[in-house]
């Protein structure tokens, strides 16, 4: 798939569990506010457009740090979580559109559908063991949040005031009956400054998650995997979405974003020291429950991130040129590091962009000099190179 006529962005990741130069051990550094905002600041500086803020576990709440960091930053991103189920989808919309208009236009929003069963458990959410279903519910979700929207005149001046003069009365009275919410008349105020509204980012491999995707995320998010993992993923996707034209004569954009680790030194020996070195304190114990907890997951894409790393365990976790899983030992989620210089951790991410990913979302261990690092030896690089292949 062509991907040559595409803006490349590049999203950072801010450590709200701690941060470190070591995985699987307490955090040698917490997660105070200036800290965040410090790694924020850096990831701007370097040339980041925007920073993703997870959610789940030990993870301090995606939109209060998301409302800090903007308003210490200037052109930086808050890609913050939703997680259908755990609140009410226009009052998710009501808060997306504050952040957006005290932004300044740079709200985005990431779709989570699920975490750890544990997570869920521990949240309430009735749906912890029905993986399908909570896409199902997904689908509903975003559905009332983009009406609810869209429907909206804005603020009035009184709550006794219509805030929808002027609007087509078709959009003023859409109700909303679904298996998961009913609403008589769902909308937002005030209204968003991104038009229609900001955008969503979705992640998930199984079948459900891609077409969800689909019907209503701008960018598809995937967990960094071998290069021809990737491709077999857009290919099913852009199936799914030829799918979708047939079915409802609608060719929706989408971007396709890659998650993923970087380590970048002068030499490629330096980088594959420092990746060992990232594990080095680890205990067996804690190793041993890892793996137990990763192995009860329902999640699809988990699962092939633990299909990876036992697949790659008697070649010391290595996937491919400069792809090592194992931080995926300790880490869940997108584990895969692209090791080694700056040349070759940029040709490994211009592999990813020829396939047709369009969107990297990056971290490194300790993410303050990550940031730094990447953003002056790599990312300057890449776009050299990228700028290149297009001219070509």
């Amino acid at each position: 798939m062509s991907n040559q006529q595409k803006e490349i962005q590049f999203g950072w990741f801010l450590p709200t569990a701690g941060d470190g130069k070591y995985v699987g051990v307490a955090p040698e550094r917490k997660p105070t506010l200036d800290y965040l905002i410090q790694v924020a600041q850096a990831a701007e500086h370097a040339g980041f457009g925007f920073v993703l803020i997870p959610t789940g576990g030990a993870c301090m709440d995606a939109w209060v740090v998301g409302s800090a960091v903007m308003s210490h930053t200037k052109t930086l991103r808050p890609l913050v979580a939703v997680r259908p189920g755990l609140m009410a989808p226009v009052l998710a919309a009501r808060m997306a559109a504050a952040l957006d208009i005290l932004s300044e236009g740079r709200a985005m929003i990431n779709v989570v559908t699920g975490s750890s069963v544990q997570d869920l458990e521990e949240l309430g959410d009735p749906l912890a063991h029905a993986h399908d279903e909570r896409y199902e519910r997904a689908r509903e979700y975003l559905e009332v949040m983009t009406r609810a929207w869209t429907q909206s005149g804005g603020l009035s001046a009184s709550e006794f005031t219509r805030s929808n003069i002027g609007l087509d009365p078709e959009r003023q009275q859409q109700p909303f009956v679904g298996k998961y919410y009913q609403f008589q008349r769902p909308v937002s105020t005030p209204l968003t400054v991104q038009k229609p509204y900001p955008p969503f980012y979705l992640g998930g491999s199984s079948p459900i998650a891609k077409r969800v995707a689909v019907e209503y995320a701008d960018t598809f998010l995937m967990w960094g995997e071998p290069h021809a993992w990737i491709q077999e993923q857009i290919k099913e996707i852009e199936s799914i979405r030829a799918e979708y034209r047939a079915e409802k004569g609608i060719d929706r954009p989408l971007r396709y974003g890659l998650r993923a680790q970087v380590l970048v030194r002068d030499t490629e020996e330096e980088a594959w020291a420092a990746a060992w070195e990232l594990i080095s304190k680890v205990s067996p114990e804690a190793i041993e429950q890892a793996q137990r907890q990763f192995a009860q997951t329902d999640a699809t894409n988990q699962r092939r991130q633990n299909e990876l790393r036992e697949q790659s365990r008697n070649d010391r976790f290595v996937v491919g040129p400069n792809l090592w899983t194992g931080l995926s030992l300790v880490r869940s989620g997108g584990a895969i590091l692209i090791v080694g210089t700056a040349e070759q951790v940029t040709d490994r991410l211009l592999e990813y962009a020829e396939l047709g990913v369009s969107t990297f979302i990056l971290s490194g261990y300790p993410h303050l000099e990550e940031a730094e690092i990447f953003g002056r030896e790599a990312l300057p690089l890449f776009r050299k190179k990228w700028a290149q292949k297009q001219q070509s």
